[in-house]
């Protein structure tokens, strides 16, 4: 009796074991096949950027194509970009020249409360040249500062700031006496007008897409907008051939 449970018991593991291969196979399979034009919005003209509300830039300003995100420091979807997808688009896209990168913050869910602190220090960060920094600091830690974690995520944003080496000094006076705080309302605002709705929302050229994507979709999408940007330049005229020939 006592084997025949054992014999069940041992059955029913690799039964789950399988099944665990099974779900794990066809994630892997639903990954390489995703389309990655699934859920991609076609505006009718790509937002304009403000010059009074540029948002944080990196890359060449030269580069073709434009990834532009709206994101939310406290938005799960937003960290889970900012940590896993984020470096791979920074270096594999933005470093090479392919595109470069533009961000909003935008606290979109008032159960956010956190949200726009963060978007303050990362603000006075960026007074001392630290803004991606902290911003790779705050996304990385937002279990620490965020919503559930505390009701006072200054001393833990202090932290990140002193980590990423700002001048503590100069960024407490900046924090404390919210020397931004209109730069965030306007980020808010900026957002608004190209009517994202949730974050993190991903516009490049005119096309838009909502979550946190992977490498493949945001490749895509600035392919597509490279290729359309080649189509729409004038042609070079052929410089005239010498009299004679």
């Amino acid at each position: 009796m006592k084997n025949a449970r054992g014999k069940q018991s041992r059955k029913g593991f690799y039964l789950a074991l399988l099944g665990v291969g099974v779900a794990g196979l066809a994630a892997i399979l639903w990954a390489t096949q995703r389309d990655p034009n699934a859920g991609v919005v076609t505006l009718p003209t790509a937002p304009a950027v403000a010059a009074d509300v540029p948002g944080y830039v990196r890359g060449d300003s030269a580069a073709p194509v434009e990834i532009v995100e709206y994101a939310d420091f406290e938005c799960p979807g937003c960290g889970q970009f900012a940590t896993v997808t984020e470096p791979d688009v920074i270096k594999r896209l933005v470093e090479t020249g392919q595109a470069r990168y533009r961000v909003y913050l935008f606290p979109v869910n008032g159960s956010h409360r956190n949200s726009p602190a963060a978007s303050l220090a990362a603000a006075c960060a960026d007074e001392q040249g630290k803004f991606w920094e902290m911003h790779d600091r705050i996304f990385a830690g937002q279990n620490e500062w965020n919503s559930f974690a505390t009701d006072n995520p200054k001393s833990v944003l202090r932290g990140y700031a002193q980590a990423v080496g700002v001048d503590l000094t100069s960024w407490d006076q900046c924090y404390d006496g919210r020397k931004y705080v209109d730069r965030v309302a306007a980020h808010a605002q900026a957002a608004e007008r190209a009517q994202v709705r949730s974050t993190p929302t991903f516009i490049v050229g005119n096309r838009q897409v909502q979550g946190a994507q992977p490498f493949d979709v945001i490749k895509a999408l600035v392919d597509s907008a490279r290729a359309t940007a080649g189509a729409a330049a004038p042609a070079t005229p052929a410089p005239a051939a010498p009299a004679g020939q």
